[in-house]
């Protein structure tokens, strides 16, 4: 039972499996987490001691020390200097969000089409030079691309690259940039790195009629920097969706 006047709570009997190939404080750790997702350690309990833990589950202090550790690397528990260990309050700010939903949408090749709008010279402005780190007027190529899905298009892309005859980066750089292979990690062995954000935007006109929905229309930007190996941009662009077609979800807290 859970002592609600500032004590800990009493730990779980449940025993610890010696011959599981998980590690003992491993087990420990999911042991105290179960409480925790059962409600019988809540946000501001205390957690046993390290001797009724030490106690409980026949285990040594170091063990103890480590399942500790583990919940508070996964940001389960704090430990105050000198009070003891407490159950962490679900924290909305420490929400982080994945592209799973993405993944999905481009994992079949054979119901994702990638059609060339557009491929051409152009010379790079001041925002294209500042991104690719060239200088203004220096060229750079410029393309367009339409994503399709089971024909419907999905996403519009826009990206310059660098061009460079003495970096071959071009034709991979080409594959790469379509989202499939950013998943699947299919994509040139050229890119190093890359930076990304997201935003909400409202289409464009030329957006909206190339994405073909009526306007006006919410739409999701994922705006991409690549760098390869020796930490020089490759391209720079964005990438322009539909926003009836996506949801970013995530879990907080535990289940």
């Amino acid at each position: 039972m859970v002592e609600r006047k500032g004590g800990p709570a009493a730990p779980s009997n449940r025993p610890i499996d010696r011959s599981s190939q998980q590690p003992v404080y491993a087990q420990l750790a999911e042991r105290l987490r179960q409480q925790i997702s059962a409600g019988g350690l809540r946000p501001g309990d205390q957690l046993p001691s390290e001797a009724m833990l030490v106690r409980e589950y026949g285990v040594s202090p170091m063990t103890v020390r480590r399942a500790i550790q583990l919940l508070a690397d996964q940001d389960v528990v704090s430990t105050a200097q000198g009070r003891g260990t407490f159950v962490k309050a679900v924290q909305l700010g420490s929400a982080t969000f994945d592209l799973r939903d993405l993944q999905n949408l481009f994992g079949n090749d054979a119901a994702t089409e990638v059609k060339l709008v557009e491929a051409r010279f152009i010379k790079a402005d001041e925002r294209t030079a500042r991104k690719l780190q060239i200088a203004g007027g220096d060229y750079a190529i410029y393309i367009r691309r339409l994503l399709r899905v089971g024909g419907e298009p999905v996403f519009y892309h826009r990206g310059y690259l660098i061009y460079d005859p003495a970096r071959p980066i071009v034709e991979s750089e080409l594959e790469v940039t379509v989202l499939r292979g950013l998943f699947d990690g299919t994509g040139t062995t050229l890119i190093k790195r890359g930076e990304l954000s997201m935003a909400a935007s409202l289409l464009t006109p030329e957006e909206a009629r190339i994405l073909q929905v009526p306007l006006p229309a919410p739409g999701l930007l994922l705006e991409h920097l690549f760098f390869d190996f020796e930490d020089r941009p490759v391209s720079w662009g964005w990438f322009v969706g539909r926003g009836d077609r996506f949801r970013l979800r995530t879990r907080v807290g535990l289940e």
